[in-house]
């Protein structure tokens, strides 16, 4: 028997459905004991993660709401997400004018937070998750663009029977992880459409129109500069270039998906220091905004280059500028430098530690312990 995946759109529509509903007859048939031809191997996992709970395909759902108070919280902390993929959304609704799909966007644990789209209120399926607050996880509805795509963290698409539950045969869609400037995921954008026709082409929509929403994310990150970095030979677009905010000490406030891949950010971890990853001074990238150059190929500490673009933030810049500024006195620099020299002591001579207490860059430390030179 053939056992490789199917890919949407490679057979007609009658073949396609008969070949996912003989893989739901192998794994959910069979209580997960066969294997899963025809589908792909995250559905596969998905509807196995659904029969460990003890659920079953026949059983009817309900697609619950959070509580009023839970749902205030999810939107009130999503307020950048919603922010930055209004617009983005907007674009997306042009772009699927013909198909009657809709656009959802949830919160990382599934929980709806905005619906955008041609949604008709007069069809049960669609009135039951297209509305703000119901939870889409996979724990409470099964194998869906939403709860697999938070489950895998990568972009998916699926259709009718690729479903775990039967009552949800009816929807097609497609979904992406949406990851915030620090590298954590911070809730998807799904694509969804009821009785419909199928479009794999919308895992292609969904994922780019995810990279301009963090894109937009990351942008909105306070930052004294911003890096655009791309491969050497390639071309900075907008949507693939990687993007880097950098403060005035030269600490990495934030960046995008493709940031944090060419310079090897974990996620979850405190971004590094600029000197950390460019084999360089911070220094040197600010003066290359200064110097209004197109791009300039620097290096990393892993010996690999990039090409970078600098831009400084004028508008902070400005902003600061016509702050009072406040006049040092003796004593207040004594203070400072005895606070420094504290926190070089308690990370035992670790200047970089002790910098990162202090949320300034090795060189300020350095800088401001002239009179005694610190031991790393």
């Amino acid at each position: 028997m053939n056992t490789r995946p199917l890919q949407p759109g490679a057979a007609p529509a009658p073949d396609r459905l008969a070949l996912i509903e003989s893989a739901r007859r192998a794994v959910l048939g069979e209580g997960g004991l066969q294997a899963a031809p025809w589908v792909e191997p995250w559905i596969d996992r998905s509807w196995r993660r659904c029969l460990a709970q003890g659920l079953r395909p026949q059983q009817a759902i309900a697609f619950q709401a959070v509580s009023g108070p839970a749902t205030h919280r999810a939107i009130e902390a999503s307020r950048p997400l919603l922010h930055a993929a209004a617009p983005v959304i907007q674009s997306l609704a042009r772009a699927m004018a013909d198909t009657r799909y809709f656009a959802i966007l949830t919160d990382a644990q599934g929980v709806v937070i905005d619906v955008n789209g041609p949604v008709d209120r007069h069809n049960p399926h669609a009135d039951l998750i297209a509305r703000v607050g119901v939870d889409l996880s996979e724990n409470a509805v099964g194998t869906t663009a939403i709860g697999a795509t938070l489950a895998e963290l990568q972009p998916v698409w699926l259709h009718r029977g690729e479903h775990f539950f039967d009552d949800n045969g009816v929807y097609s869609c497609a979904g992406a992880p949406l990851f915030g400037p620090d590298g954590r995921c911070v809730g998807m954008l799904d694509l969804t459409g009821i009785h419909v026709a199928e479009r794999p082409a919308l895992k292609h929509l969904v994922a780019q129109s995810a990279r301009s929403i963090e894109n937009a994310l990351t942008l909105a990150q306070p930052h004294q500069l911003l890096l655009r970095i791309h491969w050497p030979g390639s071309s900075p677009e907008e949507d693939s270039a990687g993007l880097v905010c950098v403060d005035a000490d030269g600490f990495i406030k934030g960046t995008n998906r493709a940031a944090a891949d060419m310079l090897t950010l974990t996620p979850g971890t405190p971004w590094p220091h600029c000197s950390d990853v460019f084999a360089v001074p911070f220094e040197t990238l600010f003066d290359t905004a200064r110097s209004e150059h197109a791009a300039r190929e620097l290096p990393l500490w892993s010996g690999l280059r990039l090409a970078v673009s600098a831009r400084l933030n004028t508008e902070r810049a400005r902003t600061q500028s016509t702050r009072p500024a406040m006049r040092p006195t003796a004593p207040l620099k004594e203070v400072e430098t005895a606070l420094i020299r504290k926190a070089v002591e308690d990370a035992r001579g670790n200047v970089m530690e002790a910098a990162r207490v202090l949320g300034i860059s090795r060189a300020t430390v350095y800088r401001k312990l002239t009179r005694k030179k610190p031991t790393r």
